[in-house]
């Protein structure tokens, strides 16, 4: 295996620079084995992965944890949550960037370039923890109807996604939390700001091979002066949703003028509908004599009787002509996937992003949703760069079922190396060696 194993010595230097609150006293457990405890847990989808290793390094005294993980002691869950309490979850953003290199190179080039190699990263913002009983400095705060005072994390998720791919690859996230100075509370635009302050000038680089060039995409939230300006003075570019109800100066400068339009006909299974495509250039993004100048693309999806089935509208940077207009519709259209392929599989579908892992007093929270969605994306990446994976991955058939497999192997048997147990997922036997050498039941 070739990509596996350097992500996790990776992760396991990053864990290992993990602030220590023991303060000097130590313990017979290394920093790095408390993060990548929590780590493999997300990795195996399975909250009772470590009680299970914990039960095999009992009985034949060792585990996957450290075959596989490279844990050498197993910490309880208790103090996995204080030990990582005081790692702020900005430390682990080298290893989000290692996925951004994985991205550069050819194979994920090829898979999620677009627009003549671009790269898309969706933006959107989502919750994961809510309470009325558990706080921390770093959540926000609201009051309900009953005059209840609820605690709750939010946080800025850009996603490298593509149209025409089911696959999507989580980068680093910005947590919408309270700043310092700040007398409003934080929110998603603020989040974004922060984000591309961090991340876009390393995105765009030019790197071994070439830059990402990222286009951003994002709901009308985005589509305001402020960031597109910032999108578009540092090199950017964006497609942005725009509805009428929040950009009345633009739809007034429209309203009634002959657009540039171009129809396809699209024909799916025994019906065929008409992609209708409308845009106009230089039109003003708000009000006022400095009003930034941005592309509007109308797209509406109309059956065989005239009736529109879909309807939806963007702003751009980008220039809009007869021969591009549909791909950038198309990846327009692609900002959903950081929804349905994103947010609802992390909360939906095994990774249980919003489950209480732990909230902890300052970091804990941030932290374990960080390495939550780095197994999400090693996943992904996985899928797509991983031999060995891919053939234990299409063995199982389903995703719920290799998962399956996953936890349930690895409960009964100790794997020597990763290369051994994906090969045994892969032609659902467990080698002869290991079962002469394991007391499995």
């Amino acid at each position: 295996m070739k990509l596996l194993p350097p992500l996790l010595a990776d992760l396991k230097a990053i864990c290992a620079a993990f602030p220590d609150p023991r303060k000097g006293r130590g313990g017979n457990i290394a920093m790095a084995d408390f993060g990548l405890s929590a780590f493999a847990m997300f990795f195996m989808q399975s909250a009772s992965f470590l009680s299970f290793q914990r039960a095999l390094e009992k009985g034949q005294g060792r585990s996957n944890c450290q075959s596989l993980f490279g844990i050498e002691k197993i910490p309880s869950d208790n103090y996995i949550r204080d030990m990582l309490d005081e790692a702020d979850p900005a430390l682990l953003a080298p290893c989000f960037e290692r996925l951004e290199s994985l991205l550069a190179e050819p194979p994920l080039r090829q898979a999620f370039g677009r627009l003549g190699g671009r790269t898309l990263v969706a933006w959107d913002g989502t919750e994961f923890f809510c309470s009325q009983k558990l706080g921390c400095p770093h959540c926000l705060t609201r009051r309900r109807s009953n005059g209840k005072v609820e605690s709750y994390h939010s946080m800025l998720a850009a996603t490298v996604v593509a149209p025409g791919h089911a696959k999507i690859v989580p980068l680093m996230p910005e947590f919408i939390a309270p700043q310092d100075g700040a007398e409003k509370q934080d929110c998603e635009r603020n989040a974004v700001k922060r984000w591309f302050g961090k991340h876009h000038a390393r995105l765009s680089a030019c790197r071994s091979l070439a830059p990402l060039r990222p286009v951003y995409l994002g709901d009308d939230l985005f589509a305001c002066q402020p960031i597109a300006m910032m999108v578009k003075d540092n090199g950017g570019d964006f497609i942005f949703t725009a509805k009428e109800s929040s950009h009345t100066a633009l739809y007034d400068f429209i309203k009634g003028a002959e657009a540039l339009h171009h129809d396809e006909k699209v024909r799916k299974g025994k019906t065929t509908d008409t992609f209708r495509y409308r845009w106009f250039e230089a039109v003003p993004l708000r009000d006022g004599k400095d009003a930034m100048p941005v592309s509007w693309i109308g797209f509406e999806i109309i059956d065989a009787k005239g009736r529109v089935k879909y309807s939806m509208a963007w702003v751009t940077s980008l220039p809009v002509t007869k021969q591009n207009v549909a791909e950038i519709v198309a990846c327009g259209r692609t900002r959903w996937k950081i929804e349905n392929e994103g947010f609802n599989v992390m909360k939906n579908h095994g990774y249980e992003l919003e489950h209480n892992f732990g909230h902890g007093a300052r970091f804990l929270a941030m932290t374990l949703a960080s390495l939550n969605l780095l197994a999400f994306a090693w996943h992904t990446v996985l899928e797509l760069l991983e031999p060995p994976w891919i053939a234990a991955r299409e063995a199982a058939t389903k995703r719920t079922s290799f998962f399956a497999h996953l936890a349930t192997l690895t409960a009964y048997a100790i794997f020597p190396s990763w290369p051994v147990f994906l090969e045994a997922l892969a032609t659902f036997t467990i080698p002869p060696e290991l079962l002469k050498t394991q007391k499995i039941e």
